[in-house]
């Protein structure tokens, strides 16, 4: 199998929460742009965006996160989008670290529940001589590294604090897997003790602060909410909705895509029940087809110099100029005019 066909499949898979995305669009809206600007030229629709809670994929999210700071011109972006992240912003998962006993219990919290959130890197803990939290990337975040880090480091921060009471910038040391920017005075805003160019992010906790009680403990409501977190786990890990699991079946596979005839039967359901649930779930099997294939074309002509004919035949297609009609239905441009664009 072609290696670009490879990278993509690794690109496009579930990534990131939408609220995440949502917040930056939030971002962008307070500073004048419209929607249809901020999203112009964006594999995403805004309805599905801010109405369905499916995962977005990397690439969609770093898409949105290079248009929005080419829009904002704000480089630190990521730190802004961060601190005004509340903490409702991380569902169940952010309601149950807010009723745990402290923050060392949150943060286990965290790295347990991620999941719910998040599908890019993993949290590690060390406990000597400092406790320290390192977030080990499983995706190469490349040139959205800084925005990613600074939203979601940003965000935590916005949630400690309601969790504390605590000042956290005076209590905290924060290694970044990045050069020091010629921004690097904002980072003040999130941590007083800054440093830069570590193979990864690493978040050291003030003593102080490690041993603060949490505000709002409560362990009755702990536990409803960790029952919660669990259903929930076991529903993402199950798949989660039929239209979800099709997605997520196209999403990974590497050859031809699967046929509706052999969807319904891995789901052991006859073609006619599969269609009815899908549109039950408002959507259909060529609907999820085609926006898997927009994905994986975009990636492809943005990301590799494969020709339209060898794209076309990637993703099913055996004849070019109907892939090339299609994507103009899609993106509004021929595939020619997206590379231009969008090459990396």
């Amino acid at each position: 199998m072609p290696q670009p066909l490879h990278d993509s499949v690794a690109a496009l898979k579930p990534a990131l929460h939408p609220v995440y995305a949502r917040l930056l669009c939030a971002e962008l809206q307070r500073r004048g742009f419209a929607p249809g600007e901020i999203l112009e030229g964006l594999p995403l629709s805004w309805q599905q965006l801010h109405e369905s809670n499916q995962f977005l994929s990397f690439d969609q999210m770093r898409q949105l996160i290079e248009r929005g700071v080419q829009l904002s011109d704000c480089p630190w972006l990521g730190l802004e989008v961060g601190l005004r992240t509340p903490a409702s912003a991380h569902g169940t998962l952010g309601a149950a670290m807010i009723a745990s006993k402290n923050l060392p219990s949150a943060m286990l919290l965290l790295q347990r529940y991620a999941g719910l959130r998040q599908n890019l890197a993993n949290l590690r803990f060390e406990h000597d001589p400092e406790f320290a939290a390192v977030l080990e990337e499983w995706v190469d975040l490349g040139p959205v590294r800084e925005y990613l880090h600074c939203q979601l480091l940003g965000g935590l921060v916005q949630l400690l604090t309601a969790m504390t009471g605590q000042e956290l910038p005076q209590q905290l040391k924060i290694e970044w897997p990045f050069d020091a920017p010629a921004w690097a005075h904002e980072y003040q805003r999130i941590a007083q003790h800054n440093s830069f160019g570590f193979s990864q992010l690493r978040v050291v906790l003030g003593s102080t602060l490690v041993n603060s009680p949490s505000l709002a403990a409560d362990d009755e409501a702990l536990q409803r909410l960790l029952r919660d977190c669990d259903l929930q786990l076991q529903r993402l890990q199950a798949g989660g909705t039929l239209a979800q699991r099709v997605r997520m079946q196209l999403q990974q596979s590497e050859g031809h895509m699967p046929t509706l005839q052999s969807m319904a039967a891995k789901e052991n359901l006859t073609e006619r029940t599969f269609m009815r649930h899908l549109q039950a779930e408002g959507t259909s099997f060529q609907q999820l087809l085609d926006e898997v294939r927009q994905e994986r074309a975009c990636w492809m002509l943005a990301h590799t110099d494969s020709t339209v004919e060898a794209i076309a035949y990637a993703l099913g297609y055996e004849d070019a100029s109907n892939f090339s009609r299609t994507f103009k239905r899609w993106c509004g441009q021929t595939p020619k005019d997206y590379r231009h664009l969008h090459a990396s």
